[in-house]
């Protein structure tokens, strides 16, 4: 069974803390998301899982491997992504692939049908091209593919759309998708909604600290969500809302036809609040203005260890 874990994982740069007592353990499938702003620690704790950096205190375990006792054997069974690696641009993207495939100790014959596979799957750029004519995005997805070569176990990506346009971004998501099904990925990333279409679970970090370990459903029946938006299929002025005024804060116009409510969060007022939309005019879509990770995000790096515990209250 592919397994993470973390056990104290601290790293100091003099006197700086870059990660304080992390901790967590995963196991089985699913796709895990390390959110956190820039600085928060997220890219230090990756290096430090994958051996790319030693720990000050603590350890790091991958499929029950400790990564600084045994780094072959922990990373055996694992692809990585660490800070937007690049492919040596002299060489085309089949060779730079095939050569992952031997380090990994893939049979070529094998190595060849999982490209082909990959390049289908990731929409690969022309394979006989040189990495260094492609695009960043190309070269990303290049990478991407020679993370999952081997069918690892366990998967470990750092913000693995950098760079990429939106329909390279869906690519990779659809793929990771349907990875996680019978592969274990920890992926940290800047796009909260890239982790909540993706992520069964989430890590909320900032300043070194684990604010957050919880389910994805969790956070979503936990945090507090305040505005919606609504849009109809004919132009309506606020004024013509006067009915909801009781149920609401204040209502402003973001287009002819949209409108962003805010209210109360209580959970009866939405659906009331909606009945009454639908009674002024054709409503044609009816959501929360912020995802529900975006307002956990919010949350959390605003109210530090309060707004973890908030969050974290059954």
């Amino acid at each position: 069974m592919p397994s993470i874990e973390a056990q104290g994982l601290t790293k100091r740069y003099g006197g700086f803390t870059a990660l304080d007592d992390a901790s967590f353990k995963f196991e089985g499938s699913g796709a895990i998301g390390y959110l956190g702003p820039n600085g928060a620690g997220k890219t230090t704790t990756l290096k430090l899982l994958t051996g790319l950096a030693r720990p000050t205190a603590g350890r790091g375990l991958l499929n029950g491997v400790d990564i600084g006792r045994d780094p072959k054997r922990a990373l055996w069974d694992v692809g990585t992504v660490i800070e937007s690696p690049e492919p040596y641009p002299w060489q085309t993207g089949q060779r730079t692939l095939e050569m992952v495939a031997a380090f990994r100790g893939v049979p070529m014959r094998e190595a060849r049908a999982k490209i082909e596979e990959l390049a289908s799957e990731l929409d690969l750029p022309p394979l006989d091209k040189k990495t260094g004519a492609l695009s960043k995005g190309q070269r990303q997805r290049v990478v991407i593919a020679s993370s999952l070569l081997s069918d690892p176990g366990v998967i470990i990506l750092d913000e693995p759309t950098s760079g990429l346009d939106p329909a390279e971004r869906i690519a990779v998501r659809n793929i990771l998708v349907k990875l996680k099904r019978e592969h274990l990925i920890l992926m940290s990333s800047h796009l909260l909604s890239e982790v909540t279409e993706v992520c069964d679970r989430a890590i909320f970090i900032n300043h070194g600290k684990i604010l957050l370990n919880e389910t994805v459903e969790n956070i979503a029946k936990r945090a507090v969500d305040t505005q919606v938006d609504v849009e109809f299929a004919v132009p309506i002025h606020p004024d013509q809302l006067g009915s909801i005024a009781e149920l609401v804060r204040s209502v402003v116009a973001l287009s002819p036809t949209k409108l962003r409510i805010d209210y109360s969060g209580h959970s009866d007022a939405r659906p009331e609040i909606l009945k009454r939309c639908v009674a002024v005019g054709p409503v044609l879509s009816y959501a929360s203005a912020t995802l529900v990770l975006e307002d956990a995000y919010l949350q959390l790096i605003g109210g530090g260890v309060a707004g973890a515990n908030h969050l974290a209250e059954d």
